[in-house]
């Protein structure tokens, strides 16, 4: 075999890596026989000994030299992936695909001490809906906030299908800032994308329900049971959403499902699929057939095509209503006004993807066999000289499929979301065969086809939904993982698998099990976009972003403040001690922990847990945490540091004392 390609080996399922060892071993052992490849190994196997114990052949190494990132060198990409029902994202190094962080977003995170304590707690309380605490969530779709149509590495949005929420994370420090709960839809799905200059974050509804959620029997469904896009205003120098400024397009009961922003010459526009135009409600105790059933009688359901641009002029205009607090577009204005347009999409689509150069949309239909193309031209043609095939039940234009169409691509069953490369390229994924299509926009012809393992639903590319996708990398995202890995009990791991595009064919480098959650939707951006910080700044509230005014930025100002039942505590943290390390309080009195980290070192992290009261926070360098609570429970209850931060670190504790009234 080639040494070049010697360089690593797969060892059951992650990879060794014995580049120089390996190499220099085989060399030396021409130069000096067996027992000089015995003394590099630490073994009495040669490179090839080991490759045939194992079963591997040059192919599996090639892949495993592709894949291997050494200690003290970085991954080329950082991939953001929705961690589904843990409520978190996941943040995954390529070509490596090993878990460098799980972001905590709607779900409380105690690593990070996200949710325990801290200010984080008001993070998560914002995400409230109708009073009620919801500390789970159905992450769907990361996306990265975009300028020019690029990624820039800013911030990262988040959509919470189960209970209609958004949030937003700042990629300065990978932390979650704002939650911001929709109070008109009953979840979300199309969401949470972005226009090209990240003025808006888009997030749709999925499961059509009264808008601000009011009661309404299911025989009022056609009545009074709605969609709506939502259009949350993104202020980028505060790095929030500012609910103020934001509108919603009301929609037609269709179940809209997934949504992409147009760019370049369809900037302004955003497209979303839709599928139940039958307006199905189930009923399977009456005897009624299930909405599944229901749902896919049409041959066509609809594609919503809006003039966003055109919305927001209404809305400034004075043409919206107000539902709870929200500025709604009503759907009569928006089918009169030429806001809202449809146009038949084969039954059943999930994916809605804008190509790079914003020049068509890309729909795959779950129970049809092709990817159709549509024109943005085309439609937009249409749209200006209102050239419609009638109107739906609401009086929204419908324009002809065959008119607005570029073409369909015959994919194969089971077509879903399509990214694309910088060599004209799309990647469709394909659910029921379990493939990967690769197919030629300008040809629209499918050209390869890889089996992957098993039940492909989402997919991603290396910058592979912006204005200038990377190509290189393409990774399956499988819903199936039976064979592949250890068994751990009834529930498997889904299986991320990553794909080299650079070659005349596909090819599988790598599984990638993931363990948490169900991901969906994920993108993958190159890493030097990213600016991350390695510490705050002197008594910083993450929060904030800026220095809290409790900071305690000298050991020597650390003090404990009685005024009244109120108590406030001034606290350092540096190796390997807190000050002051001893706090007595009375039953019932309310405690403010103002606890700043007087560490600077990079990576030089400590916790701050209180025994019994639920109480941890993560304390990373310069970084300030407000933490309040009330001393409910009389006892002795040690504090103590939770990151292994040195030699000492069981020495870094306290006593916390509640004197009983």
């Amino acid at each position: 075999m080639q040494l070049s390609i010697g360089k690593a080996l797969v060892m059951g399922g992650a990879v060794l890596g014995v580049a120089v060892a390996a190499a220099s071993c085989e060399n030396k052992a021409e130069q000096k026989g067996p027992q000089a490849a015995s003394g590099a190994l630490g073994a009495s196997a040669s490179l090839k000994q080991l490759m045939d114990s194992r079963g591997l052949s040059e192919a599996d190494v090639e892949a495993a030299v592709k894949t291997y990132v050494p200690g003290g060198k970085g991954d080329e990409y950082m991939i953001f992936a929705s961690g589904g029902h843990s409520g978190q994202v996941l943040v995954i190094g390529v070509p490596s695909m090993r878990l460098l962080k799980v972001i905590g977003v709607f779900s409380p995170e105690p690593w990070q001490g996200y949710g325990y304590g801290g200010e984080s707690d008001k993070v998560l309380a914002a995400g409230a809906q109708n009073g009620k605490k919801i500390s789970w969530a159905d992450v769907h779709h990361p996306n990265l906030s975009e300028t020019k149509g690029d990624y820039d590495g800013q911030f990262l949005f988040v959509n919470d299908k189960a209970n209609g929420r958004v949030a937003v994370v700042d990629l300065t420090d990978f932390v979650t800032k704002q939650i911001v709960p929709n109070p008109l839809v009953a979840s979300d799905h199309g969401g949470a994308f972005v226009d090209p200059n990240t003025e808006y974050v888009i997030e749709t509804s999925q499961y059509p329900a009264p808008l601000g959620r009011a009661y309404e029997p299911l025989s009022e469904y056609k009545n009074k049971y709605r969609g709506v896009a939502m259009f949350w205003k993104f202020d980028r120098q505060k790095g929030r959403i500012d609910v103020e400024k934001s509108f919603a397009v009301e929609l037609p009961p269709y179940t809209q499902d997934l949504a992409d922003a147009g760019k370049l010459g369809s900037d302004g526009w955003a497209f979303i699929n839709s599928f139940n135009t039958e307006m199905a409600i189930g009923g399977t105790l009456e005897g009624k057939p299930p909405i599944e059933s229901g749902a896919s009688k049409n041959d066509m359901d609809y594609l919503h095509v809006i003039n966003w641009k055109k919305a927001e002029q209404l809305v400034k205009d004075g043409k919206a209503t107000t539902i709870k607090g929200m500025k709604v577009l009503p759907l009569k204005v928006s089918g009169e006004e030429g806001v809202l347009t449809l146009v038949g999409e084969p039954k059943s689509p999930h994916g809605c993807d804008v190509t790079p150069d914003g020049t068509a949309v890309v729909v795959g239909g779950k129970l049809d066999t092709h990817a159709t193309v549509y024109d943005f031209a085309k439609m937009k043609a249409l749209i200006d000289q209102k050239k419609f095939e009638g109107k739906d039940d609401y009086g929204v234009p419908i324009m002809n499929f065959k008119e607005a169409i570029r073409g369909q691509v015959e994919i194969g069953l089971g077509p879903l979301h399509t990214v694309f490369d910088d060599k004209g390229f799309a990647y469709t994924s394909v659910f029921i065969e379990s493939v990967v299509a690769k197919w030629s926009l300008k040809d629209m012809k499918t050209v390869e086809k890889l089996p992957v393992h098993y039940n492909i639903g989402h997919i991603m590319a290396a910058e592979g939904d912006t204005v200038s996708p990377d190509g290189k990398y393409v990774v399956a995202m499988n819903k199936m993982s039976m064979d592949r890995f250890s068994k751990v009990g009834p529930l498997y791991p889904q299986n991320f698998q990553l794909v080299d595009t650079t070659g005349d064919q596909m090819r599988i480098l790598i599984d990638a099990p993931i363990g948490i959650g169900e991901p969906h939707y994920s993108q993958m951006i190159k890493i030097d976009k990213l600016k991350p910080i390695s510490a705050y700044k002197p008594g910083e509230n993450p929060y904030t972003g800026h220095v809290d005014p409790n900071a305690v930025l000298k050991e020597k100002d650390a003090k404990i403040v009685r005024n009244g039942t109120t108590v406030d505590v001034y606290m350092t943290a540096i190796r390997s001690h807190f000050v002051p390390d001893q706090i007595e309080v009375n039953e019932g009195d309310t405690v403010n922990i103002h606890l700043t980290s007087l560490e600077s070192a990079e990576d030089q992290v400590h916790g701050f847990a209180l025994n019994m009261y639920n109480v941890n926070v993560s304390l990373e360098p310069g970084k300030h945490e407000n933490i309040s609570f009330k001393a409910d429970v009389p006892g002795v209850f040690p504090f103590f540091c939770t990151e292994f931060c040195s030699a000492l670190h069981l020495e870094m504790a306290g006593y916390f004392l509640v004197k009983p009234k």
